[in-house]
C-alpha cells in the first residue's frame, strides 16, 4: 500500500476532517468569545446608593454617575435593596455614600469612607475589574477634591473664604474607599473554578456517555422494541447520573472540602445536572448517530464562554447569551457558586436546569418516535419471548 492509499482511508480522512474541524469549532468560538474581556466590562450593572443629603454627597454620587466605567448605574435602591440585587449577581457593584459623609468632610475631623461592596462568588474577571475601579475612584476623587477645587466649592455653599481654605486643605485627602466582598471565595485559584471544572467533568462526560449509550440503543435493535430500548438508555443515563458526581466531588473535597452537608447537596445538584446534560448532548445523537458528536463539539466549546465562570451574561455577545439561556453548563455553574459560596439563588438554577432537560427529553422522544423504526425482533429474541409466554402459561 503506498501513502496516498493510506491517506484514503477512512480513518485516515475521519484524522485530518477531525483536526481541521477542531481547529475551527475552538478557535472559533473561543477567539470571539473572550474578546469580550475586556471590551464588554461596561455592560456590568453597578449600583450608587446615596444617603447623605448634603450638597457634597450629592456631588460626589453625580461624579460618580458621571464617570463610572458602566452603562448600566442603578440610583433609585436603597441600600438594602441594592445589596440585596448583589448577592443575587443582579448587580456587581454597591458604591455607598453614608449619611454622615458632607457632615465629617466639612469638620474635617479625618477621613471620610465610602463604601463599596463586591460580591466574590462569580468570575474572577468581576471582582479583580471592580477593585480595580474601586481604586481608581478613590484616586480620582482624592484628585478632583484637590485643595483649590474644594476651595471652589465650599465658598459656593457661603462658607468664609478663610475657613473654606483651613477646610479645603483638610479635605485633601478626605476619601477613603471601604471596601467588603460577600460571599468570599477561599484562596486558591482551584476554589474560583471548581464550578467550571465540576460542571465541565459533568457535562462532557455525559457528552460521551450520550454516545456510547445511543451506540448501544442502535447495536440492539432487533433485541427489543425502541421504546424498551430507549427506556433503558434513560434508566442507564440516571444510574451514571447518580454515581460519577460523588466520584468528582470526592476528588474535590480531596483538595478543598466545603462541609459535609453541602456535599450531599452538591452531589443531588451534579446528579440533576449530568442528566440534563446526557438529555441535551442525546439530542444529535438520536438524530444523526455518532456524527451528532460533530455538531456537540462545538456547542460544548461554546459553553465553556456561555456557562457564565469566566465572564458574566451581561458581558457575553448576543450568541453566547442565547446559549447561556438554554444551556445546562450556564445553570450548573450558577448553582455550584451559590451553594459552595453563598449568594445567587440555586434553587432558580435547579428549576432552569430540570426545564432545560424535560425539553430535551420531549426533543428525543420525538426523535425516537420520527427518525428510529422498529427493527423486527430477531429469530432468538421471538424463541425467547414465546418460551416466556409459555413459561407464564
Amino acid at each position: 500500500m503506498k501513502f496516498i492509499e493510506f491517506l484514503k482511508t477512512k480513518g485516515a480522512i475521519g484524522a485530518i476532517f477531525m483536526g481541521i474541524f477542531y481547529q475551527i469549532a475552538m478557535l472559533g468560538s473561543f477567539m470571539p468569545g473572550y474578546s469580550a474581556m475586556p471590551a464588554n466590562i461596561d455592560q456590568m450593572p453597578v449600583a450608587i446608593v446615596n444617603e447623605d443629603a448634603g450638597e457634597i454627597g450629592a456631588t460626589v454620587a453625580a461624579q460618580l454617575g458621571k464617570n463610572l466605567p458602566f452603562d448600566e448605574i442603578k440610583t433609585d435602591l436603597t441600600n438594602k435593596q441594592a445589596l440585596k440585587q448583589l448577592d443575587k449577581n443582579d448587580v456587581k457593584l454597591v458604591v455607598r455614600i453614608p449619611e454622615s459623609f458632607s457632615g465629617n468632610v466639612e469638620s474635617g475631623k479625618g477621613a471620610s469612607s465610602i463604601d463599596f461592596t463586591i460580591n466574590e462568588a462569580g468570575p474572577t474577571i468581576v471582582t479583580s475589574t471592580m477593585d480595580s475601579v474601586v481604586a481608581q475612584i478613590e484616586s480620582t476623587l482624592n484628585e478632583q477634591f484637590s485643595a483649590q477645587y474644594a476651595k471652589g466649592v465650599l465658598m459656593n455653599f457661603n462658607v468664609p473664604e478663610e475657613k473654606a481654605g483651613e477646610m479645603a486643605s483638610a479635605m485633601q485627602h478626605q476619601f477613603s474607599a471601604n471596601t467588603v466582598k460577600i460571599n468570599k471565595i477561599p484562596a486558591g485559584m482551584h476554589n474560583g473554578m471548581a464550578p467550571m471544572f465540576l460542571t465541565m467533568a459533568a457535562y462532557v462526560g455525559a457528552m460521551i456517555g450520550a454516545m456510547q449509550l445511543g451506540a448501544a440503543f442502535n447495536e440492539s435493535k432487533g433485541k427489543a422494541g425502541k421504546w424498551r430500548l430507549f427506556g433503558y438508555m434513560q434508566l442507564a443515563a440516571l444510574l451514571i447520573a447518580v454515581v460519577a458526581p460523588a466520584v468528582g466531588l470526592g476528588i474535590t473535597y480531596a483538595v478543598q472540602g466545603h462541609g459535609l452537608e453541602t456535599f450531599f447537596i452538591l452531589w443531588g445538584h451534579h446528579a440533576l445536572g449530568y442528566y440534563a446534560c446526557w438529555q441535551f448532548t442525546s439530542i444529535f445523537i438520536l438524530l444523526v448517530g455518532e456524527g451528532g458528536m460533530i455538531l456537540n463539539m462545538p456547542i460544548l466549546l461554546m459553553q465553556t464562554i456561555a456557562n457564565g465562570a469566566a465572564i458574566t451574561r451581561e458581558m457575553m455577545y448576543a450568541p453566547y447569551q442565547w446559549l447561556s439561556y438554554i444551556s445546562p453548563m450556564y445553570y450548573s455553574v450558577q448553582a455550584d457558586f451559590a451553594i459552595m459560596y453563598g449568594g445567587g439563588d440555586a434553587s432558580h438554577a435547579h428549576v432552569m436546569m430540570l426545564l432545560v432537560g424535560a425539553a430535551a427529553l420531549l426533543i428525543n422522544i420525538t426523535i425516537v418516535a420520527v427518525r428510529h423504526k422498529e427493527s423486527p425482533l430477531k429469530m432468538e429474541e421471538t424463541d425467547r419471548l414465546a418460551a416466556e409466554m409459555k413459561a407464564l402459561v
